[in-house]
């Protein structure tokens, strides 16, 4: 019961600093109005958090941890190897612009302090490293792509749709290029790349 009413506290403080540093951002948002807008006292919510960056890394944690948990949803699907990866970038790239987006002034945050989302989006990041390697391993075995060093063709393909996550959420890749359109040019450049 104690430990229950500890965790709901937790997700309560995260919730509404979510919200703060969504509409406020980051710097403009006080320990104090988290304490406040939870309706606990300061001494309360540093009992369980440290420092205003504490609740942050919390905040984006969770925002990864939700994200990591989409990104298996879609590798469970039953698709072919060749349209798994390509479901996995865009899943990817969807992913990572709606947790942007939906986080208001976070956005800025996610741009500015780039190194501090690193930082936490390492569980997301292996997550999908390990999928990529599976769904590569699994062309590999069925004979539909070749691939002479899967960890670094993982690798460069990991890397790459990170370098694209920001035109991305931008709106500048393909401007005016629906998806329907992209996916199937996605899946070209991948085959051409991959294929025996």
């Amino acid at each position: 019961m104690k430990r229950q009413k500890k965790t709901r506290t937790i997700q309560k403080i995260v919730d509404v600093a979510r919200m703060l540093f969504a509409r406020k951002g980051f710097e403009e948002t006080t320990m104090n109005e988290i304490a406040q807008c939870c309706g606990k006292g300061r001494r309360t919510v540093y009992t369980y958090f440290s420092s205003k960056e504490d609740i942050y890394y919390t905040v984006i944690e969770s925002e990864m941890e939700r994200l990591t948990q989409c990104l298996a949803e879609v590798c469970e699907k039953e698709l072919s190897p060749e349209d798994k990866l390509v479901e996995i970038i865009y899943a990817h790239l969807h992913l990572i612009k709606e947790t942007v987006v939906r986080n208001g002034n976070l956005r800025a945050e996610f741009f500015r302090n780039i190194w501090r989302v690193e930082k936490v989006r390492k569980n997301f990041d292996q997550t999908e490293i390990h999928y990529l390697n599976e769904t590569l391993q699994q062309a590999v075995a069925q004979g539909s792509m070749q691939v002479d060093d899967i960890p670094l063709t993982v690798d460069i393909i990991h890397y790459c749709v990170k370098g694209l996550e920001v035109p991305y959420i931008h709106g500048r890749i393909g401007e005016g290029m629906n998806e329907v359109v992209s996916r199937p040019m996605v899946r070209n450049i991948l085959m051409r790349a991959l294929r025996p």
